[in-house]
């Protein structure tokens, strides 16, 4: 601009005294000189800020961090301290020589720190509404089980492409466990309502995967088509990497880590959900439907109950062991006498 060239300052018109305006230049003239730093403080303190822009493949921050970090581990102050940077807020001594790292970093932490605890509250929510759903608590966990399998389609699918992790891969990532969490659930309801018709329990989940397999697809196939026009987005991007890869191999995990994990959960879990949910009667139900009368104990009689009082116990046991007696003694001389009538008939015999 003009501003900054000599000749058009040395132009500027001013008020004389005489009422007039004058060029700057008829009172003085102008010498260049330096200008004073100038002192930037934060919390109080005295600060200078060091700018950089990270270049290269990697543009990424924390990799450019990373780098600075491994240079610095070889350089020391001027009071022979090693400077120690901080990634998470100032440093806590302010008496020692040290830098906080910020700008685009502090962006990507806040954002990432906010989106984690976003996505943990998700997760919370969504297997507080599966236990509501199915009145189990094993089995949401069964269903929430493919959740972490969705990162071995997302992690592999930012290497191959070369792309970054970043906040809408994030995003993508949160949005993929609501459509696992679908299919999760398309499988055990599928499974119990064939429990509840009378099919056993390993044919149904056998045949909630063959006939669950073909929507479960067709929803799979049309978000890959989906996320594949935003694939070359520079923004979203990420987004459609997570979708794309997460979707492909966690639904293919999914018919095998579903199945197999009803099975572990058991047929008493899977009866549980089909009484809750009214598809199968409960024990109280089913004995009314079915006219079903619980047998009674049989009561035992007067004379063989036991009495709270000593004394009456003890008669009767005395009781008892005197019929005892008198029923052995009868017993014995029934025994001498058919003696003595066998060998009364001897002698008979013999004469």
């Amino acid at each position: 601009s003009k501003r900054s060239q000599l000749s058009y300052l040395t132009q500027l018109p001013v008020p004389s005294q005489q009422g007039g305006m004058i060029p700057i230049s008829e009172l003085g003239s102008f010498v260049y000189k330096k200008q004073d730093d100038l002192i930037f403080h934060k919390d109080l303190a005295d600060v200078e800020y060091v700018l950089g822009e990270p270049i290269g493949r990697l543009s990424a921050p924390i990799y450019a961090m990373f780098g600075v970090d491994d240079l610095l581990l070889r350089y020391q102050t001027v009071d022979g301290k090693e400077l120690q940077g901080e990634y998470l807020g100032p440093p806590e001594d302010q008496t020692v020589p040290g830098f906080e790292w910020a700008g685009e970093w502090t962006v990507t932490y806040e954002t990432f720190r906010d989106m984690g605890t976003a996505f943990g509250v998700a997760l919370v929510v969504i297997y507080m509404l599966v236990v509501w759903q199915f009145g189990n608590f094993i089995i949401p966990a069964v269903i929430m089980a493919p959740i972490p399998l969705t990162l071995l389609g997302v992690v592999p699918g930012h290497w191959l492409l070369g792309a970054e992790f970043t906040a809408t891969s994030m995003i993508g990532w949160i949005a993929l466990a609501g459509i696992i969490v679908r299919n999760s659930i398309l499988l055990v309801d599928f499974t119990v309502q064939e429990y509840a018709k009378g099919m056993p329990f390993f044919d149904a989940v056998i045949n909630s995967c063959a006939s669950r397999t073909r929507p479960i697809l067709i929803t799979a196939f049309a978000l890959v088509g989906g996320a594949s026009v935003i694939l070359t987005d520079p923004i979203f991007q990420g987004m459609a990497i997570s979708l794309l890869f997460g979707v492909l191999i966690s639904t293919m995990l999914t018919l095998i880590v579903i199945p197999l994990g009803t099975l572990s959960a058991g047929e008493a879990s899977c009866r549980n959900i089909a009484v809750s949910m009214g598809l199968l009667p409960g024990d109280a139900d089913a004995d009314a439907k079915y006219n079903v009368e619980k047998p009674e104990k049989p009561k035992k009689p007067k004379s063989e109950r036991s009495s709270k009082d000593p004394k009456e116990w003890i008669k009767a046991a005395l009781g008892k062991k005197k019929k005892t007696d008198d029923n052995a003694e009868k017993e014995t001389s029934d025994d001498k006498i058919d003696t003595n009538g066998l060998l009364k008939k001897e002698d008979k015999n013999d004469v």
